[in-house]
């Protein structure tokens, strides 16, 4: 039996439109027996019941559900479940969007794209990766850089802990944001698995959790070659 049907990706899907969940878990079901859905919520209220209940591995969430805007709500969904939040939605509001990235999420996709985008979106964020275009990421960054030069003492201490290999993992990170960690290694002459080996170390130093808070920490701290 293949790890994939064993250990399928469980995903929660929250949206308030029935045919489009509809057709989403369909899409899903098509994908083979590498994921599969657990529980479909309309409203988040019903979402934060299932995830607590169910701990999927992935949440798709739409952003407007009934008229409510839920990334109101985004905090206590991440709360109840340390799954990644994959936005799918039809909002194209550059405010919305990067709000959404900025209250947790770990990508947007539009509803209006192919299969093979949506599919592919899905096992990007599962994999820790971040889904974002080029030109969300700018933005996203430019709201999060830190106009003051000041760093505070602990701060300053968890910044010279990193060795310059780290740095230098940060830095291709840093430049090639949306390549996967496969490509990542490829830059640095190194297997994947030691790539996970030293983000997991820059992580724990830097009390991170992902990609994409240490592509943010990095620019805000002035991390980097390009800094």
């Amino acid at each position: 039996m293949s790890e994939a049907t064993e250990n399928p990706i469980r995903l929660l899907l929250v949206d308030d439109h029935q045919s489009f969940l509809w057709g989403l878990v369909k899409l899903i079901e098509s994908d083979g027996p590498g994921m599969k859905v657990i529980g479909t919520a309309s409203d988040m209220p019903e979402a934060l019941g299932v995830a607590e209940k169910e701990r999927p591995d992935i949440i798709l969430l739409d952003i407007d559900l009934h008229g409510i805007n839920s990334l109101d709500s985004m905090s206590d969904l991440l709360k109840v479940t340390k799954a990644p939040v994959l936005v799918l939605t039809g909002v194209r509001d550059t405010e919305t969007r990067d709000r959404a990235m900025l209250s947790g999420a770990r990508g947007i996709v539009q509803k209006e794209e192919s299969a093979d985008i949506i599919l592919k979106a899905i096992k990007c964020v599962c994999r820790g990766e971040i889904w974002l275009d080029r030109a969300s990421t700018g933005r996203i960054f430019s709201k999060l850089l830190n106009p003051l030069s000041g760093e505070t003492s602990p701060e300053a201490a968890r910044i010279a802990s990193l060795t310059p290999r780290e740095r230098e993992i940060i830095d291709v990170i840093i430049t090639h944001g949306r390549s996967t960690n496969k490509e990542i290694a490829g830059h640095l002459n190194m297997s994947e698995h030691t790539l996970r080996n030293h983000l997991s170390s820059i992580y724990s130093k830097l009390e991170l959790e992902n990609r994409l808070e240490l592509a943010m920490y990095a620019l805000k701290h002035g991390l980097g070659k390009a800094n």
